[in-house]
């Protein structure tokens, strides 16, 4: 029986044992097979490119060659993924600084389409007329179509004070536009600033680069320093193309107490990287509004889904880009540079920004401001109040006591009707702005109604 039991254990031991050797030599035929088809393809690349340099029929420069099948092999993946010849990832790395020559635009690829993301307050593009959904079907008269990004930004860039001329499509033009733009400086201001009045303040962030999150705080201390409190902050990233992923974790990090910010998962999905409140933030006490479009992307969403899923901001306007992929950059031997979509983002909700973007919690349409006031239809209904002797109601008491003209206008009607009426150099910064931007006016009401809002949603 003791025989029988050791002969079973050595079958078993024994079995166990070829089963191993099986899988290895099995996992081995699989990776010799895939190295062998790997190599075969390579040998069809070296082959074609030796026939190329020995028969072509003109000589060839090698270097373009290979640059120009790494080109067209990344061209099969997504429009973000780059390969950037030395002199491109020169200018590139030079961009995240916030001052680069060129004419200041954010471009994407939608449809097969080289569109206009956001031209950058200010620079070239801007000052041009360039609008942010533009879709470029000319460069210098060459088509852009089949172009990659790449290529396009070659193309773009030049010498200070030179002309470029984009025919542009834009939404609700039969005819195609050329747009001559002069190439400049752009010099980026990422953080603006408007004070609203009684402690309210309004913040342009136009794009996430280096110094951004520095800007941003400073920008904050000098409102409450002045203003002896912050009694709410509008954050507009409307046309905000993104930037660095370090800024927009920064940015976060200043007005959430704990939580997460943002997460990202690559292709082993076990292996996720979560950014987390530092729990320093240095604001948490007031009310904040984020105002966002259709071109808020990238870093952008990443601090409107880091404050909306936390509790801490309102989301307004339209629903974000939807921008939601890491990008590695690794510079190459040559100087040149790849970059390299690595991942995607997602929510401390753990919900994907990629080709989805972030949901305002309260949708604002873009409108006309001065089309606005007009469409506003007064109300001639007769009510209580019209009645000649009527019993006078408790706010009729005060406002005789504050000596206000019977039958003022009130809301938004009669804000544009004053505002309107006079010229710009005669309104307050905060006019200024609200008369131009019907959605910015819209979220400071928002902004205002904080407290109003808070309790209709427990």
């Amino acid at each position: 029986m003791q025989s029988l039991k050791r002969y079973w254990k050595t079958y078993i031991l024994g079995g166990a044992l070829l089963l191993v050797l099986f899988i290895m030599a099995e996992t081995g035929f699989q990776v010799r097979s895939f190295a062998q088809e790997r190599y075969a393809d390579l040998q069809n690349f070296s082959k074609v490119l030796n026939l190329i340099q020995q028969y072509y029929v003109e000589e060839v420069n090698t270097k373009k060659l290979v640059y120009g099948a790494i080109k067209g092999m990344l061209r099969e993946l997504d429009p973000h993924t780059n390969f950037m010849p030395p002199e491109m990832f020169k200018d590139f790395e030079t961009e995240t600084s916030g001052e680069f020559g060129g004419l200041g635009i954010e471009i994407s690829i939608q449809n097969g389409i080289l569109t206009i993301i956001s031209p950058i307050e200010d620079a070239p593009a801007w000052e041009a007329g360039i609008k942010a959904g533009d879709k470029v079907v000319s460069i210098d008269g060459t088509t852009t179509k089949g172009m990659s990004l790449a290529e396009a930004s070659v193309m773009m860039r030049g010498k200070k004070g030179s002309k470029i001329v984009l025919r542009v499509v834009r939404d609700n033009e039969e005819k195609p536009r050329d747009i001559t733009v002069v190439r400049g400086s752009v010099k980026i201001k990422s953080v603006k600033y408007t004070d609203l009045g009684d402690g309210f303040a309004y913040v342009r962030i136009t794009s996430f680069i280096e110094n951004t999150s520095k800007d941003l705080q400073k920008t904050v201390e000098n409102h409450i320093k002045n203003n002896k409190n912050m009694a709410g902050l509008l954050i507009d990233m409307r046309r905000n193309p993104g930037g660095l992923l370090d800024q927009a974790i920064k940015v976060s990090d200043m007005f959430l107490k704990d939580g997460t910010i943002v997460s990202t998962i690559g292709r082993n999905k076990n292996e996720k990287e979560v950014a987390t409140a530092s729990k320093k933030g240095q604001y948490t006490n007031f009310p904040i509004v984020i105002l966002v479009n259709e071109y808020t992307a990238s870093a952008s969403e990443i601090v409107s889904g880091a404050l909306q899923d936390n509790k801490r901001a309102l989301i307004v306007g339209q629903r974000t880009f939807g921008k939601g992929s890491v990008q590695s950059v690794i510079k190459l031997g040559d100087g040149s540079g790849l970059k390299l979509t690595v991942a995607r983002y997602y929510t401390p909700n753990g919900v994907s920004i990629q080709a989805e973007g972030i949901h305002p919690d309260i949708e604002i349409e873009d409108v006309d401001p001065e089309a606005f006031s007009k469409a506003i239809v007064k109300s001639v209904t007769t009510r209580e109040g019209d009645i000649a002797g009527h019993l006078k109601g408790d706010r009729e008491k005060a406002a005789e006591k504050l000596d206000v003209k019977e039958g003022a206008e009130e809301g938004a009607l009669a804000w544009w009707k004053d505002v309107g009426s006079k010229k710009d150099e005669k309104l307050s910064p905060r006019d200024k702005l609200f008369k131009s931007d019907y959605q910015a006016y819209q979220a400071f009401s928002y902004l205002k109604a904080w407290d109003t809002l808070k309790a209709l949603t427990r």
